[in-house]
């Protein structure tokens, strides 16, 4: 069976954003057994430098690294990725899984973003848009399209 894991950086405070979120994850469970690991943001100060940031992006990154399932297929959203349509997600999706890859790990860096390393280490980038969305309304639009995509691999009315 097909696993599918969010490991994110931070948690969604607002409960809108957690009840779209579970509202995909439970629509979710029809195609795959899907989970969101929610991973703390690393303490900055006000107004961090460059370094600071780099700094707590690694410290972000280790975590994110020991998040990943063993012999996942990683996905890292991030501006310089691919962009994506939700029928190519799907494909892609669907090739992993003809492929062996039955574990999927998607990524969502931090309010700054991923550090290189977990970028350089990724089987994919993707970018959702040009446009720059905050983390916690990335998440909800990738359960959306993680959703869409395998509503589309399933041959479902979801998607038109």
């Amino acid at each position: 069976m097909l696993s599918i894991s969010i490991i994110c950086t931070g948690k969604l405070k607002e409960s809108f954003w957690r009840e779209a979120c579970a509202e995909y994850a439970k629509r979710m469970g029809a195609y795959c057994s899907f989970k969101i690991i929610e991973l703390p943001e690393s303490k900055l100060p006000e107004k961090p430098n460059a370094a600071q940031i780099n700094a707590a992006l690694e410290q972000e990154a280790q975590r994110i690294f020991a998040g990943i399932p063993t012999g996942a297929s990683s996905f890292a959203l991030c501006i310089e990725g691919k962009p994506f349509s939700s029928e190519e997600l799907a494909d892609t999706i669907n090739t992993c899984a003809l492929n062996g890859q039955s574990k999927l790990a998607f990524i969502i860096g931090s309010s700054h973003g991923l550090a290189q390393s977990v970028k350089n280490a990724a089987d994919y980038r993707i970018s959702m848009s040009k446009m720059t969305f905050p983390h916690q309304l990335a998440r909800v639009l990738l359960c959306e399209q993680l959703y869409r995509a395998c509503s589309i691999n399933a041959e479902g009315k979801y998607h038109k």
